[in-house]
């Protein structure tokens, strides 16, 4: 049996809000469009780019979308070149990855990032060699599409029985429910508790020290629990 467990980026391993909102902020500005709340920004972390700013812009047209897309991307790639990009990890996150492979479990990624993005981000914490399936925006539709977790599977050779997705957005547990996988919703990110037991998370966890016993458990029952 392989017991696979795949964690969201931005929001659940880690606190990349600081960067998200201020390239979010360069991208309107260099698009002529308004500035928007930071709860707004924050709510579309998990989306892939592009529907990302669809979202944040429902009434602008495909074409503006794409272009405030492109501008994010640049306004990150600029930050990133200034050293400006902030994206600590949470505390007890690496703990939780050792014990979570100390206990046999096999670990990937499932992120709205590209493919450079979570690999700079991986490298930059010495965490690459940890999972043994990565999947971004680059090679999927937008979450809560399947798709990752469709592949992250087929790559540990894990099925859905065997798999959790752990993520801090209603779309990582939407996506986690469309694989028909088990999830764990995480209180540390963006998105709040209600939002992620309206999405259908099968446990809820409060620090990464209860991701060992929660993920142990959540193949076993279907009704949200709050370690």
């Amino acid at each position: 049996m392989t017991r696979l467990a795949i964690f969201d980026c931005d929001g659940t391993l880690v606190d990349s809000q600081s960067s998200i909102v201020s390239a979010m902020a360069a991208a309107l500005r260099a698009e002529n469009q308004p500035p928007l709340p930071r709860a707004a920004v924050l709510g579309i972390v998990g989306l892939s780019i592009v529907e990302a700013v669809a979202a944040l812009l429902p009434h602008a047209d495909p074409a503006t979308h794409r272009r405030v897309a492109q501008a994010y991307k640049d306004a990150f790639h600029a930050q990133r070149g200034r050293g400006e990009v902030h994206e600590p990890l949470y505390a007890g996150i690496v703990d939780a990855l050792d014990r979570l492979t100390a206990d046999g479990w096999q670990l990937g990624v499932a992120t709205g990032k590209s493919d450079r993005g979570l690999a700079l981000c991986l490298a930059h914490h010495g965490l690459t060699d940890r999972f043994v399936t990565l999947q971004t925006a680059d090679r999927h539709p937008s979450k809560p599409h399947p798709s990752m977790l469709e592949l992250a599977m087929a790559d540990a050779g894990a099925t859905p029985a065997d798999t959790v997705m752990i993520g801090d957005t209603h779309y990582d547990i939407a996506m986690g429910r469309a694989a028909g996988v088990a999830t764990v919703g995480v209180t540390w990110g963006y998105h709040d508790t209600a939002l992620l037991i309206a999405a259908g998370a099968t446990h809820i966890a409060t620090h990464p020290d209860q991701l060992v016993p929660l993920l142990a458990a959540a193949t076993a029952t279907a009704t949200p629990e709050t370690a």
